[in-house]
């Protein structure tokens, strides 16, 4: 895409390009939303639609748990934005700054790196900016070395393959330090992220150790870490309280008003005073609005997000809309003034909607509605057939609650494609028993052939120590 073109095909120049940024809750639904709305004018040539996304799916975060214990196949967590947006132009790129006052946006893509053109700029006439969060993380010593994150479909199957391999490790081992570390596994964080996949990957590493002759389901430590007085506010506290019980009935070990302090060379060290060598340290204590934000000429609030109207446009900024993680959205449903809208999936899915609409009304000259929804409540899943819910006011616990997790995101999860998918998995998951297997070479698909190559005169894996003058792979979390 030429950065000062906006030509659909020769000859042709769109009269409206929309340019939505970020893949995620809110960019997907409103792009598919804006696709239903405007086919017409957009197979005319009369609109465009650009979605720039780092990657070319959507991810269902809330399956990431399931995903991890193997209970979802990994491309059923996720949605093919190509696919799904066949009317959308989609740009596999970074957004790095939005000038609203120039309506440009630059870009970097997986070709600007290659053909030594420079970042892009995308000229638009209304914008989206929803490019999601980005883990919070805290000055913790040791914990950009040795944390692992839970937010990616990736870092979902890496941390599965690394417990397996721990497992490996300790069965293996004639050390029982490093059999005692390997087996330890410490999460930090008792929101949904922090609580569900400490409760599936324990499941799954319970039901992994029958098959090690030396590894029994005692053996293995889980630790969750919480800050606060409580896990899993969202459910209410007396679910809560359940969620706690359930864990510790199950031998894992749940510290409230407890912070990490450090995790240098492989230590654990909390502020209660207590100290755990361990292999595993996950690391799901919260999000933050995305770097972009702060590159932008938008208003933005002290906690960094975009200061929004009722009706999803950017307060002072005509022409440019917010959603989801990004935006702060007042809540006309809260008796509190001045009170905004959670960060929450449910809500992105609906400010999605309405967010879509208010951009076809304004294209049309039409008044555009506000952004109201009274939050339903919550449900969380503890492992297999176990879990927390707080639904318009009903507690529910244990199977019931698992049964609506199930149901709920089943009918949530984008497309019937990838319905009957999850479906059809979790329907052969209970005549079938679990996958146990470590695909951890799938992170270094060439590992093997480069020491092949070389002759093995390589005495360590190529991606251990990065060729002079060339950096790090960027990751995430």
């Amino acid at each position: 895409m030429a950065p000062d073109s906006r030509e659909t095909s020769p000859g042709t120049r769109p009269n409206v390009r929309i340019l939505v940024v970020g893949g995620g809750y809110v960019g997907m639904y409103t792009a598919l939303r804006l696709q239903r709305k405007l086919r017409q004018r957009l197979r005319t040539g009369d609109a465009e639609i650009v979605v720039v996304t780092p990657e070319p799916y959507m991810t269902y975060q809330p399956f990431l748990p399931e995903a991890a214990a193997g209970s979802i196949s990994p491309r059923h967590v996720v949605v093919p934005l190509r696919r799904v947006l066949k009317d959308c132009k989609i740009v596999i790129g970074e957004a790095e700054r939005v000038d609203h006052a120039k309506r440009t946006a630059t870009v970097t893509t997986l070709a600007t790196g290659e053909d030594g053109t420079g970042a892009v700029e995308i000229p638009y006439d209304e914008i989206v900016i929803a490019p999601g969060s980005v883990s919070r993380t805290l000055p913790v010593p040791g914990l950009a070395d040795f944390g692992i994150g839970f937010k990616t479909v990736e870092e979902a199957i890496g941390l599965r393959n690394h417990v397996i391999e721990q497992m490996d490790i300790a069965s293996a081992t004639r050390d029982p330090a490093v059999r005692d570390a390997a087996l330890t596994f410490v999460f930090v964080g008792g929101g949904y992220a922090g609580v569900e996949a400490l409760a599936e990957l324990e499941d799954m590493a319970r039901y992994t150790s029958r098959y090690y002759h030396n590894i029994k389901p005692e053996d293995l430590r889980w630790i969750l870490v919480e800050a606060t007085g409580r896990i899993l506010p969202e459910v209410g506290e007396a679910m809560g309280k359940y969620a706690v019980g359930e864990l510790r009935g199950r031998n894992i070990d749940v510290r409230l008003d407890t912070r990490l302090e450090s995790c240098e060379s492989r230590v654990a060290v909390l502020s209660d005073g207590s100290r755990f060598p361990t292999r595993t340290l996950v690391w799901t204590a919260g999000v933050k609005p995305a770097p972009l934000l702060a590159a932008t000429d938008l208003p933005l609030t002290d906690r960094g997000r975009i200061r929004c109207t009722a009706a999803l446009s950017v307060d002072g900024a005509p022409h440019a809309w917010a959603a989801g993680d990004a935006a702060a959205v007042p809540d006309l449903t809260s008796s509190e003034p001045g009170s905004e809208t959670a960060p929450n999936a449910q809500h992105a899915v609906r400010q999605a909607k309405v967010l879509a609409d208010n951009i076809v009304a304004t294209l049309a000259g039409r008044p555009t509605e506000d952004y109201r929804h009274s939050y339903a409540g919550s449900v969380a899943s503890l492992g297999l057939h176990k879990g927390v819910a707080h639904v318009y006011g009903r507690k529910l616990k244990g199977y019931p609650a698992w049964l609506m997790h199930r149901v709920y995101h089943l009918s949530r999860v984008p497309t019937f494609n990838r319905k009957a998918r999850v479906l059809a998995e979790w329907t052969l998951a209970g005549l079938f028993k679990r996958e146990i297997v470590s695909l951890g070479s799938l992170e270094h698909p060439r590992a093997e052939f480069a020491l092949a190559a070389r002759g093995h005169a390589h005495p360590e894996p190529p991606w251990a120590t990065p060729p002079k003058d060339e950096e790090p792979p960027r990751t995430s979390g």
